[in-house]
């Protein structure tokens, strides 16, 4: 099965590790209270170059995939993780040619209600354009819906994870097909889609993008508080023609999109990420290149359009503030911003950091590059972080590890899996952020064992304790939107986002 390679979008591996990026000095201060650790090099057979953020689970393990890798060949996998490095690959793409099952799962998985995970490929399924699959805990894998390869109807080559709704529904984007040819500068290419789908496999195309409204939606969604969804595209919009340098947008349920940005290159160039909401309502974000440094910025927009750069990365000698950053931000539980850089940084090989929602950038850590002496050279954090209950940030690079048992190309490795702690205490995350009084709630957390109370902003909820790291609850009636606060024998912990309780 060829390896399809994009004219557009996201750099290759290769190309990746070996930018025209000088050195920089620092322009952001690191922060001395902070411990990184490696919890698993990736060495072939187990997976390879993981892309794709973590998540946490239910069972309090961490899930991801790698794009490459696995028991077949390098067709990719899905794995499980303790947050002390403990690697159990749940599944191996493509045990057999056309890779049927699916193949380069670039995306993030999602845990849905009903317990299971569920995530996307690029590549494979019945018609070759990559597929949705539903995988359970232990690692049986079911396709739920096959897209084709090639200018198809409903959309081919999906890079990025589902977004489930109140009701059950997944959404999410397709890179190319659909309806629609957008004219590059290159020549035609199709444009990308925006779909939902039931968890039975029923799929309804939503919007099919021309290029004027963007074009080439490599991020995901996100469900806002005003139940609408907002994404990226990574080309398309009125700015940098002939290609568009990407635009942020706004979609209902049913599908009627508005385009809220079009980037023009001095405020970014190519959303390659998702989008992340504050409590203040404005959303924040990420571009790969532009800016006044044309390294890639960092950016907040407001519901209605009103866009603002709040960082801009450098590229060039004199900083050591990190470069292209292709992962999106996310908000921790203290409400500061967090990314990754996939180049820049001290050695080049990256940076993880963190910025007040004001634009206030610190640099916590730089990869140190891809050498033998650099234990095991992580490198190029091409993935987002997360934070778990336990208030550590775990997440991937995708290059480095050496070694004879490594069978990836041996100058630039498998990839890792990190974690990075700032001295951030546990807190309690529910799994939805939004419901009606009397819907299930299921909150993730730590040392949950002997909670004795849960509340929604104050008001008390029935409760069960399933294990040191759930609790399901209901939303009690009389609740208003708030944090949820579980009481434990160490002590009250209280929820990274507030619940928003829909009347």
């Amino acid at each position: 099965m060829s390896r399809p390679v994009r004219t557009l979008g996201k750099l290759s591996w290769a190309k990746r590790a070996c930018p025209a990026f000088a050195l920089c000095a620092a322009t952001a201060m690191a922060l001395s209270a902070q411990t990184f650790t490696t919890l698993h090099w990736f060495h072939g057979p187990d997976g390879g170059k993981p892309s794709a953020s973590l998540i946490q689970g239910t069972d309090g393990n961490l899930y991801g995939t790698t794009a490459n890798g696995g028991a077949n060949g390098d067709y990719g996998t899905v794995f499980k993780i303790s947050p002390s490095g403990t690697l159990t690959t749940l599944y191996s793409f493509c045990p057999s040619l056309p890779c049927t099952d699916g193949a380069d799962p670039a995306g993030s998985l999602l845990q849905a209600t009903d317990g299971n995970l569920y995530g996307t490929t690029v590549e494979g399924g019945a018609y070759g354009g990559g597929e949705i699959f539903k995988i359970t805990m232990s690692g049986t894998l079911t396709t739920l819906y096959s897209f084709c390869s090639g200018e198809c109807l409903d959309g081919g080559g999906l890079y990025a994870g589902l977004v489930q709704a109140p009701n059950g529904d997944f959404y999410g984007t397709t890179w190319s097909g659909g309806a629609s040819l957008c004219q590059f500068s290159f020549g035609p290419y199709p444009c990308g889609t925006i779909f939902k789908i039931t968890p039975s496999g029923t799929l309804t195309t939503l919007h099919n993008f021309d290029g004027t409204d963007g074009a080439l939606p490599e991020a995901g969604l996100i469900q806002a508080t005003d139940g609408n969804f907002y994404g990226t595209t990574e080309y398309g919009g009125s700015g940098c023609v002939p290609d568009g340098c990407g635009t942020v947008f706004e979609i209902t349920p049913s599908g009627a999109l508005t385009t809220l940005h079009s980037f023009d290159g001095t405020d970014g160039e190519n959303p390659s990420a998702g989008l992340v909401q504050t409590t203040d309502g404005d959303f924040y974000g990420t571009t790969v290149y532009g800016g006044a440094r044309n390294a890639g910025t960092l950016f907040k927009i407001g519901p209605y359009g009103s866009l603002t750069t709040l960082y801009s990365f450098c590229a060039q000698s004199g900083c050591t503030d990190g470069a292209t950053p292709f992962a999106g931000l996310i908000r921790a539980a203290r409400g500061e911003l967090y990314g990754t850089t996939y180049n820049g940084g001290a050695a080049n090989a990256g940076t993880v950091f963190t910025m007040t929602p004001t634009g206030t950038l610190t640099t916590l850590h730089s990869f140190c590059g891809l050498s033998e002496d650099c234990a095991g050279g992580a490198a190029k954090p091409g993935a987002g972080l997360v934070q778990a209950t336990d208030g550590d940030f775990y997440g991937a690079s995708a290059l480095g590890g050496f070694g004879s048992q490594h069978l990836c190309v041996p100058d630039l490795g498998c990839g890792s899996v990190f974690r990075l702690s700032v001295g951030v205490g546990p807190f309690v995350e529910p799994q939805t952020t939004l419901g009606q009084v009397g819907a299930a709630v299921n909150v993730l957390g730590t040392g949950l064992t002997g909670a004795t109370s849960v509340s929604f902003n104050g008001t008390p909820a029935v409760f069960a304790v399933k294990s040191a790291s759930e609790i399901t609850t209901t939303v009690p009636a009389g609740a208003t939107t708030g944090k949820i606060e579980v009481v434990t024998p160490s002590g009250t912990l209280s929820s990274n986002v507030p619940f928003r309780v829909i009347q």
